[in-house]
């Protein structure tokens, strides 16, 4: 719909790394141009375009080829979700961030299913929305701390039935050092490596040092089936 440059950021240094290429998708227009002259106010990201509904989303990832598209939930006539395949399809390489309104567990887990690395709410903070797009980038599951109970829910319900405690020591948290279990409690309330470090005073860098740790020593891959096992342990 709209092709968009970084004319408000600032240029990138030498040492600067190669800003992050945006497309956002979202079906209200003053939505998409304040959340445009929001991101481009950091020189970290930028976007290239925007779409107002599905088909027009699907033209501009073939296009542009972005490394991260924004998707709302309620497009015209569709829901954002069930068009995260056919988006992947026509921009393999990017990576899909949700951000809507709807906070209802079956749409959290349904994008996941499909290949969102993340699933944010609307009423997100700038720099928050920032953060979880660097740390979507670095390969991170980024989910709304307000949903990170009801994904842990989901998660235990496709989990029962297949022996989930069989893939963790009978008491998985005697393996933990004290500080691996404060991050552990962090990662169940759903903060970011950036709050936990905050609230502890340590380093980001130390943080996901502590957080590899941790999903070892559970014999997890995820975040999520991290948290899902300190919640049925009641480390919090």
């Amino acid at each position: 719909m709209t092709d968009l440059s970084p004319t408000t950021s600032q240029p990138a240094s030498m040492t600067q790394a190669v800003p992050t290429r945006i497309l956002v998708v979202d079906d209200h227009t003053l939505f998409r141009r304040g959340l445009t002259a929001l991101l481009l106010r950091d020189s970290r990201v930028t976007v290239v375009g925007d779409a107002a509904d599905a088909g027009e989303a699907l033209r501009r990832a073939q296009e542009l080829q972005p490394d991260l598209i924004l998707l709302d939930n309620h497009l015209p006539g569709v829901n954002g979700i069930n068009v995260i395949p056919n988006l992947l399809e026509a921009a393999p390489h990017a990576r899909i961030l949700m951000l809507t309104v709807s906070e209802d567990a079956n749409d959290l887990a349904t994008a996941l299913q499909a290949g969102a690395v993340g699933y944010l709410l609307k009423t997100i903070e700038g720099d928050a929305l920032i953060d979880a797009i660097q740390r979507a980038m670095e390969g991170d599951s980024v989910i709304a701390p307000e949903m990170m109970s009801k994904l842990v829910a989901a998660y235990r319900g496709t989990t029962q039935g297949i022996g989930l405690s069989a893939t963790v020591n009978p008491s998985p948290l005697t393996s933990l050092s004290p500080r691996e279990l404060d991050v552990l409690r962090g990662i169940t309330r759903g903060d970011s490596n950036k709050v936990i470090a905050r609230d502890f005073g340590i380093a980001e860098t130390t943080v996901k040092i502590h957080v590899q740790h941790v999903l070892r020593k559970l014999n997890v891959s995820s975040r999520v089936h991290a948290a899902v096992i300190a919640t049925e342990i009641g480390l919090l």
